[in-house]
């Protein structure tokens, strides 16, 4: 998307299929501006949001974190692509989602899974991706990464995340830093899918209520080891 500069600020107009849409793109908007403490001037007009972004701190004009706000908010375009709600006979707003990584070798070959489920138990998707050569904590992380880039793509607004990695709950939540440099990426890059949504989760469960991502994990990592 085009950000237009007009008079030290930037300008987008998004339009939607209905008010719903618009709305709820109004409030992901707002999570981010809350995450960043940067707040866009917003218009609403049925279907139309037009946002401005300045930074009044540096005199009302556009600095990097403008630019920065601008590029979260387009990664919000999913809106712009999605089938009228109304139409989705799929849709839903809340999601659960079991994930899981696995490492043959710690490090050695890897794959991440992860099972979207409806809140009634209802299985909506299960994936699984190989990694290549990595370690058991990116795995599992890659497996959040993954089933958050695809609720985000079903458009659900509320996601609450089961894994057995009590490490990686515990560094999500904030309760733990991460200390390993590797980690650092791939965490980041899930704090930044966060504000897509308006609730995310992550509870820590044991690995006996995890079985239908870590069969993910293993169906794929079997399938690699008999090609070879």
């Amino acid at each position: 998307m085009s950000w237009q500069k007009q008079n030290d600020s930037l300008y987008q107009k998004f339009e939607f299929d209905n008010f719903t849409q618009a709305l709820g793109f109004i409030q992901q908007v707002g999570d981010i501006a809350e995450s960043m403490n940067h707040h866009p001037v917003i218009h609403n007009e049925y279907t139309t949001v037009e946002l401005t972004l300045t930074t009044h701190d540096a005199g009302k004009t556009v600095t990097d974190k403008d630019h920065a706000m601008a590029q979260k908010i387009d990664n919000l375009a999913v809106f712009n692509e999605e089938v009228p709600l109304q139409n989705k006979r799929d849709y839903h707003a809340e999601v659960k989602m079991y994930a899981d990584g696995g490492s043959r070798g710690n490090p050695g070959p890897s794959a991440s899974g992860y099972v979207i489920m409806t809140l009634d138990d209802e299985i909506l998707v299960e994936k699984g991706e190989y990694l290549g050569i990595t370690t058991n904590n990116q795995a599992e992380y890659q497996a959040v990464r993954f089933g958050l880039e695809e609720a985000k793509h079903m458009n659900a607004q509320s996601v609450y995340i089961y894994l057995d990695s009590l490490l990686v709950v515990n560094q999500m939540i904030g309760k733990f830093k991460v200390k390993n440099r590797d980690l650092w990426p791939i965490h980041q890059a899930i704090k930044d899918l966060l504000p897509s949504f308006k609730k995310v989760t992550f509870t820590h469960i044991p690995r006996e209520l995890n079985k239908l991502a870590d069969a993910e994990v293993n169906k794929v990592l079997d399938a690699k080891a008999n090609k070879h």
